[in-house]
Formats: structure tokens, C-alpha cells, sequence
């Protein structure tokens, strides 16, 4: 069996450009990987099978982004063998955390070294599971361009917590796509660099260019970070397509008093640290394929 803790992502930065001929919008986008993470089990079994951590059905079964990312390791290797996938959730979804993503980054290399398949190979396959694998299984602090699959790392940044909230609302990131295609040039006002972290301050100035579109699907968003910014006395931006918000905090700490300090309603709120890894090996015992 194989665990493996697949880390949520924020984006710091996101510019969004007019979609290409294939449909998809080419990003410009600063990235990291925090501590917070779902955790993947994989294994061998007698029938192929997928379920939560408590036991239960996991969402769209093997629909799921993880299940794919296994299949898509399993037909490299050729291997007959049936597994059991164990996926126990603790990223928001639908929050722009890159949850899924995450869920199928560590599916990637926790099947690659079930079924015995290179890492260089498995991480090869990020692109056709979707936009942020590829970061995902790169993970830390990075420069995402095309449609997610160019991962640039770039030196770790450190000295920072973020207190994370998540709104009462789900936002599917096809739906804030279509309605930033919709908008006339609407726009954020951007992050200067003097209210960052200084590790930080050379990727300024900050600007999430699906702010407004996300805000056009679910109005109470702009509500949330109004409040959160006068609680908090700091800007307050969005990560992804949202509608996750999040703040800079000395350390993590000073996060938590702020995570602990948020409107009723909120679907999580945590305090988190910057990740060098976009995941990490939990469990290896000998169940090779």
C-alpha cells in the first residue's frame, strides 16, 4: 500500500488571456503549495474499488480525477491488477484549492510506484489529467503558464502564514471561466508589494484576474472579503476561480486568531504555512504490482 498527502495549492497571482482555438484560456500564474491536504491510500485488491476515508462513496466515484489518474499509470504499466483507492477529503471542493488536482497528483505517484512505473514518466501524465496536476506534482512556489502544464519553480518562499476562509458557496471553475469571457476588461485593483511578505515582494503587484467573474456567479463573495479585510486590516485576495480567500500573516499563529475571528457560515477557514512539496509519501509498505 501506498499514502501519500496531497497538498492544496493557492495562487497568489492569475492573469487570465482570450481563450485559445483548443477553448482553453492561457494563465499567467504565481502559485504555492500550503500545509493543507486530502490523503491518498492506494493498494492492491481483489476488485477495483473507490471510497472515502470513512468508508463512504467518494464524489463522482470512478469518475473521479484520482481514479483517472490511476487508470491513466495502471494502462502504462499494462497490469492487470485491480487496486483500492482510499481518499480521504479535508481540502474544500470547488473552493479554487486545487483539491481534485491535488487528489490526482498523488494518485499519479503513489500508482507509478505500485505498478512500478518511472516518476519521469508519471509526471509526464499531468498534463492530460488536468490544468494543475502538473503544478500539483511539482509543487512549492512556481510560475504556471499555458494552460497550466508549464511549471516553473522558482526559490522557496518562507516567512509568511495564511489565514484561509471559504465562503458558503461552491463555484465551479468552467462557470467563472465562462462568465470572465462575458465581462468588458473588468478588473481587481492590484496588490502593491509593501503590504506582502517580504520573500514576496518581487512578484508584485498581486492580481486575480477572475475576481470580478466569480464575483458575477456569486455576488456574497465581494460581501466576504469586505468583511474579512475590515476584521483583518490587511487586503484580502482569491485563489483560483475561488471562492476561497486568504490574507498574509506574520506566522501561523497570527493566522489562526484571524481564522478564528470570520463570519458564521463559512465552509473552512484554517491557518496554513507554505509547502516545499506538492506532496509527500506517508505510508510505503511492499505491495508491488
Amino acid at each position: 500500500m501506498i499514502e501519500v498527502a496531497a497538498h492544496a495549492k493557492v495562487n497568489f497571482g492569475l492573469r487570465v488571456g482570450s481563450p485559445r482555438p483548443d477553448g482553453y484560456h492561457p494563465i499567467h500564474g504565481l502559485f504555492q503549495s500550503v500545509q493543507w491536504s486530502d490523503q491518498v491510500a492506494l493498494a492492491q485488491s481483489d476488485e477495483d474499488t473507490i471510497t472515502s476515508g470513512s468508508g463512504g462513496p467518494v464524489v463522482d466515484g470512478f469518475g473521479n480525477l484520482a481514479w483517472s489518474a490511476m487508470e491513466a499509470v495502471r494502462r502504462v504499466a499494462a497490469s492487470p491488477h485491480p487496486v483500492r483507492l482510499t481518499l480521504t477529503k479535508r481540502i474544500p471542493v470547488a473552493a479554487g484549492l486545487g483539491g481534485g488536482s491535488a487528489d490526482a497528483a498523488g494518485t499519479l505517484v503513489a500508482a507509478g510506484r505500485l505498478f512500478g512505473v518511472p516518476e519521469s514518466e508519471v509526471m509526464a501524465m499531468g498534463p492530460e489529467i488536468g490544468s494543475d496536476v502538473p503544478f500539483c506534482l511539482v509543487g512549492g512556489l512556481a510560475v504556471v503558464t499555458g494552460r497550466g502544464e508549464l511549471v516553473s519553480p522558482l526559490a522557496a518562499s518562507a516567512g509568511y502564514a495564511l489565514g484561509l476562509v471559504v465562503p458558503p458557496v461552491e463555484l465551479a471553475t468552467a462557470l467563472v471561466f465562462a462568465a470572465w469571457d462575458r465581462l468588458d476588461d473588468a478588473a481587481e485593483s492590484p496588490v502593491p508589494p509593501d503590504v506582502l511578505p517580504p520573500s514576496l515582494r518581487a512578484h508584485a503587484p498581486l492580481v486575480n484576474d477572475l475576481y470580478p467573474a466569480a464575483v458575477a456567479v456569486a455576488p456574497m463573495l465581494d460581501e466576504w472579503r469586505a468583511e474579512l479585510a475590515a476584521r483583518w486590516g490587511r487586503p484580502v485576495l482569491m485563489s483560483g476561480s475561488g471562492p476561497s480567500l486568504f490574507g498574509f500573516f506574520v506566522d501561523e499563529a497570527e493566522a489562526r486568531e484571524a481564522t478564528d475571528d470570520i463570519p458564521v457560515g463559512a465552509r473552512a477557514a484554517e491557518a496554513v504555512v507554505p509547502a516545499a512539496v506538492g506532496w509527500r509519501i506517508v505510508t510505503t509498505k511492499d505491495d508491488a504490482a
